[in-house]
């Protein structure tokens, strides 16, 4: 939210600078993120000066030019040469000088030097009010009136004033300080000052030839709805200090009309809307509900279906804008109109949120309608948007004030402790100190005792309904920073189960770390589209959009949109892992799923000027995967090639009927729905199930072994369809004892071999931990495992 400094000063009195501003507004719970200085015009205009024109004669080597002597209030008149149309002795005008820079509408600023042009010398330029930014018009330059000071900084003469600009992180809880007063009325409480609000007193009604009568259908929806109409405006641009307040926060001017809902709208936090009173039918409002389907163009020319739990604001004939949300078509107020229907009203902030998510709409009156707005603001905020009105626009108030509002908000009742407060904040703070602190928020105390307070909190305190509330409140304006940290640290033995969740998740996160793999946090809200399971997706009720509608169900498809980040960025090198959770459906129940995500795509390593990295392939990802598996101690599992919809290829690690890991290959369809154009492979850990093992796992220390080991090779012939891994397993089931590792360092495959044949080579580590192992002892061991690989996978044994 941005909030200027100068507006700011209209409802409060102090002489503290932005930046003493900004560090109380910190420290009173509305963090300021930034603070710039900002300017009405870029460039401020400085460095221009006002002059008087003293002479002007033809250039006497071009037509179109002027020589002028001009007055810009130093010792010695400048001479400027000039090419508008209307530049003439006599009159008062502005000047850039010599070392002034000149911001134009359009174009790159330029630096004004002396120079010589058609052979004059040239010590200035004359501006034309777009070369200045303080208009449109490149006519000719800007004429001034008589009474204009010589020399005077034009910043003094059009009343520039340099301003700063707040952008607040407002917390959604925070809707009271939505607005200019609400900011302020935070910084008079903490400043013990008074608050200034607008003056209304002088709103008179001129007569009632403009009644426009008032329905509301629906007072659950719209519980208040106050309006006003005002006859004979003139519609035009707005005068230059309400642009500059709107400019100054981000603010497009349109028109006076406009400029001012706006300005009160940012000022008090009250919405407002215009209408132009002719182009209501039967002149009359109707604040309903309409049919499902029905079709509205709203300002921005898009056609949309409504839904009949849409609050509408209708005419006699037909719904005319989306209640808190946007205005339709044909309702605005344009340059024809010559009266104005005024609308200030409270709406249910449910009501609204709910429409401004269904048609995907967010403007500056929805996001203060759906976080709650004071329903006692409205009549204030019509009366002074009126009084502005005739002011900036001319006519007169043609109505009485129509006040809708059935069932009044009560202010709330809270009871409230000193001894509670004191308790929840940890700090010994005065009774009379918490009553000064709640009193200058605006709350009113009913009764008080020496025990605490009854309160009656107003309707703008949308989120204080409990003591804690109030609580926060006091702490607030008392200051984080004045609540001292206790030196006494109390500490307390508990039992915790085995492993200890977060330790075993900090080991291999330290693990993938050290092996040069990024930790990333995805959204768990993603695209309804990348669900593969629709019998179990988890819908989000109020999606913030069509992109975050469900929870994940899987850890790839975020992930692989941080592949695809990164690869559009020119990093395409990626490894990444994530601990993170997947939601489903099942059986009307929602279940989670704690996952561990490894991902690798890019190059193997960066490239360096004695080796050429290489791409990753799946074997990488598998000794990052055993790398994990052998870290938690994990030993005993069975292996399987993966033929699923989710991998490409890939393998499966599993015990029984569960899968402990699978990893392989991204599929062509997954990458094509996130726009990755390179090879991806990915591993998906059940994290429950690894630490279920690594609980039921005895951990065993033994001593290093005395004896040798001892490694024998075997060059074999199997067919194409067996697997190393299955050779291994009958290996170990052959030999339990002795044998500590198999491996493979050769594989051969082509046209020397017979058909559907494929050349292994193996070694084995045999070990024994009593006594060096003997030849006898080796060869035997050997025999068995030769004849039973002959046996279970008919291998034929090289020599």
């Amino acid at each position: 939210m941005k909030i200027s400094y100068n507006w700011l000063k209209q409802f409060i009195q102090t002489d503290l600078n932005p930046q003493e501003l900004s560090l109380i507004l910190t420290n009173i719970g509305l963090e300021v993120e930034s603070l710039e200085k900002v300017q009405p015009v870029v460039g401020g205009l400085e460095g221009l000066v006002i002059g008087h024109v003293l002479t002007c004669v033809q250039h006497s080597n071009a037509d179109k030019l002027r020589v002028t002597t001009v007055n810009v209030g130093a010792a010695e008149a400048i001479q400027v040469v000039c090419g508008a149309p209307n530049v003439a002795e006599g009159q008062k005008v502005v000047v850039a000088t010599v070392g002034t820079t000149v911001y134009p509408n359009e174009g790159e600023p330029f630096k004004i030097n002396k120079s010589k042009i058609r052979g004059e010398v040239s010590e200035g330029m004359i501006c034309a009010e777009d070369e200045i930014g303080l208009g449109g018009s490149h006519a000719g330059i800007m004429v001034l009136a008589e009474d204009a000071l010589i020399g005077q900084p034009a910043k003094d003469y059009f009343k520039m004033e340099d301003d700063y600009l707040f952008e607040i992180g407002l917390t959604p809880n925070r809707a009271d300080a939505a607005s200019h007063l609400g900011v302020a009325r935070d910084l008079a409480a903490y400043l013990r000052i008074d608050l200034k609000m607008p003056a209304i007193v002088s709103f008179k009604t001129a007569n009632e030839n403009l009644t426009v009568a008032v329905e509301v259908a629906d007072p659950i929806a719209c519980p208040r709805y106050s309006s006003v109409s005002i006859s004979g405006v003139t519609v035009k641009t707005s005068p230059d200090w309400l642009q500059d307040k709107l400019k100054v926060i981000g603010i497009r001017p349109i028109n006076n009309i406009v400029d001012i809902t706006n300005y009160v709208l940012h000022g008090l936090g009250q919405p407002l809307h215009a209408f132009d009173a002719d182009q209501l039918s039967g002149k009359k409002i109707i604040v309903q509900k309409v049919a499902e389907g029905t079709p509205f163009v709203t300002l921005d020319g898009v056609e949309r279906k409504l839904s009949a739990e849409d609050l509408m604001i209708c005419d006699a004939e037909k719904p005319v804008t989306i209640a808190g949300v946007y205005g339709g078509k044909n309702s605005g107020v344009s340059a024809e109109t010559k009266n104005i229907f005024l609308e200030s009203a409270y709406f249910n902030s449910v009501s609204v949120r709910k429409t401004a998510k269904r048609h995907t709409l967010k403007t500056d009156a929805s996001f203060r309608y759906e976080r709650g707005t004071d329903p006692e603001m409205t009549v204030t905020a019509l009366k002074y948007a009126a009084l502005l009105i005739q002011e900036l626009a001319g006519g007169e108030i043609s109505s009485v004030v129509s006040d809708i509002y059935p069932a009044p908000v009560a202010p709330f009742d809270l009871e409230v402790s000193y001894k509670n407060i004191t308790r929840l904040i940890g700090a010994a703070i005065p009774d009379e100190e918490i009553k000064a602190i709640i009193t200058s928020l605006g709350i009113t105390v009913a009764s008080e005792t020496a025990e605490g307070l009854s309160l009656k909190v107003p309707s703008f305190k949308v989120d204080v309904t409990r003591e804690c509330d109030i609580t926060e409140e006091v702490l607030r304006i008392y200051g984080y920073n004045n609540i001292e940290i206790p030196n006494k640290v109390n500490a307390s033995l508990t039992f915790s189960a085995k492993p200890d969740r977060e330790q075993t998740q900090h080991v291999v996160a330290d693990m993938l770390t050290a092996n040069g793999y990024l930790e990333i946090w995805c959204n768990s809200l993603t695209k309804g589209t990348y669900s593969k399971n629709t019998e179990e997706v988890v819908q989000i009720l109020n999606p913030l959009s069509s992109d975050l509608n469900v929870m994940r169900q899987s850890l790839l498809m975020p992930a692989l949109e941080s592949v695809a980040y990164n690869q559009n960025r020119k990093n395409g090198d990626v490894k990444f892992y994530e601990f993170g959770k997947t939601y489903h459906l099942i059986n009307e129940k929602y279940v989670e799923h704690p996952r561990l995500l490894l991902v690798l795509s890019g190059s193997d390593a960066t490239e360096q000027w004695n080796q050429k990295p290489a791409p990753v392939s799946f074997y990488n990802l598998k000794a990052a995967v055993d790398a994990v598996i052998g870290r938690l101690g994990i030993t005993n599992y069975q292996t399987e090639e993966i033929s699923d919809e989710n991998f490409a290829f890939g393998l499966k690690y599993f015990r029984g009927p569960q899968a402990i890991v699978s990893f392989g290959a991204v599929t062509a369809a997954d990458k094509k729905q996130t726009d990755v154009d390179k090879d991806v492979y990915y591993a998906d850990f059940d994290w429950a199930l690894l630490l279920d093992i690594v609980r039921k796992n005895k951990v065993i220390s033994k001593e290093i072994p005395k004896y040798p080991a001892v490694r024998r090779d075997l060059s074999m012939l199997v067919d194409t369809d067996v697997t190393f891994e299955a050779l291994k397993t009958i290996a170990f089931k052959t030999e339990k004892k002795l044998l500590k590792n198999v491996q493979i360092f050769d594989v051969y495959v082509g046209d020397k071999l017979p058909e559907n044949k494929k050349s292994y080579a193996l070694n084995f580590t045999l070990q024994d931990d009593q006594q060096t192992l003997t030849d006898k002892q080796i060869d035997a061991v050997m025999q068995k495992i030769i004849a039973n690989l002959a046996q279970s996978a008919k291998a034929e044994i090289r020599k």
